[in-house]
Formats: C-alpha cells, structure tokens, sequence
C-alpha cells in the first residue's frame, strides 16, 4: 500500500506528461487539445509543488505554457512538427538541470513523506540522486529516439516511437518503485 501511495506522488509530477503523450495524436487540433489538458493539469495537479518551487513542476507549466504560445497562438508548425523532441529535450533538460543545481526533482517529491530528520541523510540524497539520474537517462534516451525518428535512413512507424516512450516511462516507474522499496527494506532490517 505505502508503494502505491508512494508511486503516486510520484506520478503527479508526469500527469501533464502522461497525458500530453496520450493525448497529443496525429493533428493539429488533437495537439492542441492535448497542449491545453496539458496545461491545466499541470495547474491543478502542480498547484502544490508550484507553491514549494518544485523545479519539475515550474519547468512543466513553462514548457506547456511556451507550447500554448507558439502552437495555439501563433501557429508556428515548426514547434508543432519537432513536438516530441521540443518535449523529450525539455523533460530531459528539466532533470539533468535539478542534479546540476543539487536538487534532484526525485528529492524534492520524496521530502514530502520522509520525516525531517532524514531530509539531509547523505544516503537519502544520494538515493534521491540516483533516482533522478536514472530518470534523467531515460529521458535522455527518448530525446535519442525523437532524433532518431527524424534520420532519413532508419523509417519505422509512428507507434514504435510511441509505445518506446511508454517503455521508457514505465521503465522509470519500475526502477523507481523497486528502488525505494529495497530501501525501505534494508532500513527495516
């Protein structure tokens, strides 16, 4: 039960994600849906975080809000076209950023239901950064695969790139969920 709960804390950081890779589709108008439901989830499932200054989640509403601007406003194809690389890159870049600046995103969720007193336990932090990297990797790895789908040379269809990016999330989701666990267990021993 803790996990599940656990999972999902984490998993309010990825709803406006989630939901824009879901929602995004094959048109303009389902991108722009998906940019807006995007945007008010990151809103309302943020407002929290937002208020705390979480970098994950400041970094979400401004790459959604840059989105609404240049897509739904201006029109601009360009963005719309590079959509999954503008949004792999910025995830990416989002979490690469809070290890560089020594917050690591995972810790930032993770001090919510760890009691202060382990806030600055270096193998906290340390499994807080590790957690974070390992997302900062996949992230990484689907950016690759965005540039990928665009060489001339490799052409597979639009649901391999697709159902990749759900691998790599749920990929995450795993490696995060056994992670803690394993932790919880060495320290209940």
């Amino acid at each position: 039960m803790r996990d599940i709960k656990e999972l999902g804390i984490l998993l309010l950081g990825f709803i406006p994600w989630l939901l824009f890779l879901l929602l995004s589709g094959h048109t303009m108008t389902s991108l722009e849906n998906a940019i807006i439901v995007s945007l008010f989830a990151s809103l309302i499932f943020g407002f929290g975080e937002l208020k705390r200054g979480y970098i994950l989640t400041w970094g979400t509403l401004l790459f959604f809000c840059f989105c609404a601007v240049f897509v739904n406003l201006l029109n601009v194809l360009w963005v719309a076209n590079y959509m999954d690389l503008l949004a792999n890159t910025a995830l990416a870049g989002i979490m690469w950023l809070t290890i560089l600046v020594g917050k690591p995103f995972a810790l930032q969720y993770a001090q919510r239901d760890v009691p202060k007193e382990q806030w600055n336990d270096p193998k906290f932090i340390q499994g807080c950064r590790f957690i974070t990297f390992v997302w900062a990797c996949l992230m990484s790895i689907a950016t690759g695969l965005s540039v990928l789908r665009r060489c001339s040379m490799v052409n597979l269809p639009v649901w391999v790139y697709f159902d990749a990016s759900l691998c790599i999330i749920l990929t995450g989701l795993t490696v995060t969920t056994l992670f803690k666990r394993q932790k919880r267990l060495q320290r209940e021993k």
